[in-house]
């Protein structure tokens, strides 16, 4: 049965240290608490915890002392009890950690009585696996990171491509299990494990970094699907480093200089922003949209913290900031066999035809496929297509000059993902039976015509078997009016052959939430 409140007092003041026992700096330390405001009670505890060697008085800054100073004295005595039960080795800042304890309390008091927390990893795995390898092991109260750098490590950085995202895992499980297991595709650099602090468990994912690429391929090769407990396999992909956010509701007269110098002021880390304009329309810089680019995921994720509180306006405007979906990087195999160019810039006087007599001039052109103010060029020969992309790039067609690059063809997963999510948008109608993709249901959808003058989605076209479906590459929509995310506006969406395939470089659809990538992480 909880003791109520004043028994709670009681029986810990029972335990602490009389004021009048106190000496040297056991009392300079409770006289510093105490005229800093905190309540002699939670001060006696403090100092009770500091006897015990796991947290000194300069190990406390002063949020944590702020915290302790506004929470009620009875639960501060209960988080500190249990943040002195805490295993605190791998606790490298004590302040922050306590915070997140009092955090915890706090919600779990508000959703009712809790489970208690469960007990950790073996300490004596742990400790063989450090002295092993001589990597640390920092503990906070959401994560436990091991490693990063590896000692003594003289190489690179790793960047995009070496970590990959672990998920499906049983959440009694620690790295004690995991670290053993990735070791076998290669050097780690750091393993993050995801913890839910209400409960001491894994949040079932965690993302581990290799110094080598190839490692993290290999690492996707050789666990993805592996069975870790009877019943109970792992997801491993390759993991995106997202450090781009799309912004919303921008004037659209403001250059990328203009939007780089604004935000720059406000964030740190910002590279470069990327705006998308109007062939036809030179006096429209913008579309009401942005993204910008950061050079860490950390300055990115700090800078949506900044923007996205609902209170920031930019040139008089409530703007909108959510993570933009990057798209998987095709690898330099498959890049290196394309034969398609992207081309940007085109005003509305520009015909397909144009476009295959002027680049034909370079070698066959199979087909050319214009779409609002951009195109894509497929020619027969890859020497003559990057030929044409070498000569052409910067050169006036029309009135703008135009930009070349190598259009990205879809990833295996890209493709599979997009195809179940055509398959859904075809099987909205109620009772409707959409299955064969040769074929349509028994039923059409709710409100549509039942008479063969109904108008059905076109029959299957075996030329798009190589592209995905994906709205917004190139026309990410506008900034959604108020709390609404529709997709209404004064651009239409692209057509079935830019949503089905290929795509230029800076092509990123619209914010979308994504377990996979590390956005918010």
């Amino acid at each position: 049965m909880k003791p109520e409140n004043g028994d709670a007092v009681e029986q810990s003041s029972e335990e602490q240290v009389p004021e009048e026992e106190l000496e040297g700096e056991d009392l300079e330390n409770f006289t510093k608490l105490t005229e800093y405001g905190i309540q002699k009670n939670v001060a006696r505890e403090l100092i009770k915890i500091y006897g015990t060697g796991k947290l000194s008085h300069s190990e406390l800054d002063e949020r944590a002392l702020d915290a302790l100073k506004e929470y009620n004295p009875n639960d501060a005595i209960q988080v500190l009890k249990g943040f002195c039960d805490n295993n605190l080795e791998h606790v490298t800042n004590k302040s922050a950690f306590l915070c997140g304890q009092m955090k915890t309390f706090r919600n779990k008091n508000k959703g009712g009585a809790a489970a208690a927390q469960a007990k950790g990893p073996d300490p004596a795995k742990i400790k063989e696996i450090l002295d092993r390898t001589g990597y640390s092991l920092d503990v906070t109260t959401g994560q436990r990171k091991y490693g990063g750098p590896p000692p003594e490590y003289e190489g690179e950085q790793p960047g995009n491509g070496h970590e990959v995202f672990c998920g499906k895992i049983p959440k009694e499980i620690f790295e004690d299990e995991l670290i053993p297991l990735f070791e076998k595709c290669g050097k780690i650099w750091d393993m993050r494990l995801m913890m839910d602090p209400f409960s001491g468990l894994n949040r079932g994912y965690c993302f581990v970094t290799f110094c080598e690429k190839d490692s993290a391929t290999e690492a996707v090769k050789q666990l993805d699907g592996h069975e870790i407990r009877k019943g109970k396999t792992l997801k491993i992909n390759i993991s995106v480093a997202n450090l781009r956010l799309f912004v919303g509701n921008i004037p659209k007269n403001k250059t990328s200089e203009e939007i780089k110098e604004e935000f720059g002021k406000r964030t740190e880390g910002l590279n470069e922003v990327i705006i998308y304009g109007s062939a036809d329309n030179p006096k429209l810089k913008n579309r009401g949209f942005a993204f910008l680019e950061y050079d860490t995921h950390k300055n990115a994720s700090t800078a949506k913290r900044k923007l996205a509180t609902g209170r920031v306006k930019v040139w008089q405007c409530d703007i909108i900031v959510d993570w933009a979906d990057p798209q998987e990087e095709p690898d330099d195999d498959t890049m290196s066999k394309v034969k398609v160019l992207y081309v940007r810039n085109l005003t509305s006087d520009v015909t397909e035809d144009q476009l295959k007599e002027k680049f034909g001039e370079f070698g066959k052109v199979d087909r050319v496929k214009k779409i609002k103010d951009y195109g894509f060029v497929h020619f027969e020969n890859r020497d003559d297509c990057v030929k044409a992309m070498e000569a052409l790039n910067g050169e006036k067609i029309g009135n703008l000059e135009i930009n070349i690059s190598l259009a990205k063809p879809p990833t295996e997963n890209k493709k599979k993902e997009q195809r179940k999510r055509d398959n859904d948008r075809r099987g909205m109608g109620r009772g409707m039976v959409w299955g064969d993709e040769f074929g349509y249901g028994m039923r059409p959808p709710m409100g549509m015509p039942r008479g063969g003058r109904g108008r059905l989605p076109p029959p299957h076209d075996p030329y798009y078997d190589d592209f995905y479906w994906e709205d917004d590459f190139y026309y990410p929509p506008p900034p959604p009016m108020h709390r609404g995310r529709g997709r209404g506006g004064p651009y239409s969406p692209p057509t079935a052959y830019a949503r089905q395939g290929w795509y230029g470089p800076d092509a990123w659809s619209r914010p979308r939430r994504n377990g996979n990538s590390r956005g918010g992480r």
